[in-house]
């Protein structure tokens, strides 16, 4: 089975800065795809971001472009976001997900997921 446990999540003010972590185990890191999701209040899930091996990161939604950043470290199998300059809007619980090597922006091609972390912008 595979385990993904998200955090570093939390309340921050708008313009300000977390890195969220996504700890992996109990399957070959190398082979997987590791996105990030987030779910806001009464909406859908919403793909963000994803790393692979091969392909590196990619950035599925345009308003976090030039502010997150996704970083896969295949020693740990751990994958980060760092995001940056935080607004409103991307409050939300931010999850991680995982599928076997590409990665994808639909969150019902991940056959994985962690309980995700609670980020809230607010002033």
């Amino acid at each position: 089975q595979l385990q993904l446990v998200e955090s570093g999540g939390g309340l921050v003010q708008p313009g300000g800065s977390l890195r969220l972590s996504c700890a992996t185990s109990g399957f070959t890191f190398d082979y997987y795809a590791i996105g990030w999701f987030r779910q806001a209040p009464g909406k859908e899930r919403e793909g963000v971001s994803c790393s692979s091996r091969d392909y590196g990161s990619t950035y599925f939604t345009d308003s976090v472009k030039g502010r997150f950043t996704t970083s896969r470290d295949n020693t740990k199998s751990t994958v980060y976001l760092q995001m940056n300059d935080l607004k409103p809007e991307d409050t939300g619980v931010y999850y991680c997900g995982a599928r076997w090597w590409y990665c994808s922006e639909y969150a019902y091609e991940y056959h994985d997921w962690g309980q995700g972390t609670q980020v809230t912008v607010s002033s």
